[in-house]
């Protein structure tokens, strides 16, 4: 339960959403989104995520206050999008409305992650992992189960119920579902390592072959469970750290796959053959994502030397260029009529105390001339940022380097 000053900071906190979100460059913002998600965008636009919030506070306004772990959650949440909207809006958009998670449980898949950490830092979320193998056999594939997906009525009408009164003469709120993350080769380098993948690919690809079918079916099976619940997001417009606006999508007010986002990425095969993406991950993958209204594809994963391969999966819009990728081949091989470039900068620049701007500027011209080059629509998506040094003044200064390259 939230007690009365809880409620009143909340209030507060949506207040000062309401009116950002108010403003009159919202439906502008917006609208550049929906160009080039349908690849008639004027300019790259630029977005900023997956920020090492720990370093960021400068005036206090980081700090949370509510205590119910879920309301915690919404605070954080609503904190963080106005910090950013103050000091690195970039191309962010703030829809009309508050968006609450639904209560959405998963029993998981039955196995369990083993490993020992290390870190840089008692504060950072930044950990190193040290995965123990758990799939050393074939009959250890029998450990794994499908998820079993619940959504927990009593809890989210308790929800609605606080949601009215925080929201209130303020603005709507909305309950958003669930974007699935397809990526199932993340669990598979934690379950086994990545350096025991690699191995059982070679020695062993019987093995690897049955494990994929059995979670891909899982996948499915997942896909059919939340729509019967229709427990997909459709309301928040981010997929993998982009905005997501589509002219038609979703097509209708049913939260189920059909109208929803959803993200692929098989990140440790950049180091593997074109090939072995293919027969490991397209050719199971290709089951999957016609389930989904639109697909946004990779992440850390170098793709510029397996775009052929990357576009048989179905329902791609966006497709992932990362600090390993060959800006200037991906741009070149990417079918301009199909998919939009989504440039991930390296964050490697905000890693020192110092920025060196005009390597900033050299690497964001770099990627613009290679895209308008070949007339390829792009985004710019800075992400997983371990570290400023400290420094939040050097994000907040990436981005008006990244805004002025932009709109050049």
């Amino acid at each position: 339960m939230l007690n009365a000053a809880e409620i009143a900071v909340l209030r507060q906190l949506a207040s000062e959403y309401a009116q950002a979100a108010s403003l009159g460059g919202q439906g502008e913002r917006r609208q550049r989104w929906l160009n080039l998600n349908h690849l008639r965008g004027e300019r790259p636009l630029v977005l900023i995520d997956q920020i090492p919030w720990e370093e960021m506070d400068v005036d206090g306004s980081l700090d949370c206050q509510v205590r119910d772990p879920y309301w915690r959650g919404v605070e954080t949440n609503l904190r963080q999008t106005l910090y950013k909207w103050r000091h690195m809006p970039a191309d962010m958009v703030l829809d009309p409305y508050i968006c609450l998670p639904r209560p959405i449980c998963s029993s998981g898949w039955g196995i369990g992650v083993e490993e020992t950490l290390a870190f840089s830092s008692p504060e950072t979320e930044v950990k190193s992992h040290h995965y123990i193998n758990q799939i050393r056999e074939p009959e250890d594939i029998a450990k794994i189960r499908t998820p079993q997906i619940t959504l927990d009525a009593a809890e989210e009408a308790a929800i609605v119920e606080t949601a009215r009164r925080v929201c209130e003469g303020i603005l709507p709120f909305r309950m958003v579902g669930m974007t699935m993350h397809l990526g199932i080769w993340d669990s598979i380098s934690m379950w086994m390592g990545v350096e025991n993948c690699y191995l059982e690919l070679m020695d062993r690809p019987e093995m690897m072959h049955q494990l994929m079918e059995t979670l891909t079916r899982g996948l499915i099976d997942m896909v059919g469970q939340l729509n019967a619940l229709q427990a997909f997001d459709i309301h928040s417009h981010i997929c993998h750290c982009s905005h997501t606006y589509l002219e038609d999508l979703p097509v209708s007010e049913e939260a189920v796959s059909a109208n929803a986002w959803a993200f692929g990425l098989a990140q440790l095969f950049t180091s593997v053959s074109p090939a072995i993406t293919d027969e490991f991950e397209v050719a199971y993958m290709r089951r999957v994502f016609p389930l989904f209204g639109a697909i946004y594809y990779g992440c850390c994963d170098r793709l510029d030397d397996r775009l052929d391969v990357i576009e048989k999966l179905p329902q791609v819009r966006k497709i992932s260029c990362s600090p390993w990728s060959d800006r200037e081949r991906f741009a070149a091989n990417l079918d301009r009529k199909r998919y939009v470039m989504s440039n991930k900068p390296s964050p490697a620049f905000l890693a020192t105390p110092s920025l060196e701007e005009d390597a900033i500027r050299a690497d964001l011209r770099r990627t613009i001339r290679a895209a308008r080059e070949h007339d390829v629509c792009l985004e710019i998506i800075l992400k997983d940022i371990s570290t400023v040094c400290r420094r939040p003044q050097n994000l907040w200064r990436w981005q008006e380097i990244a805004m002025e390259e932009a709109q050049r």
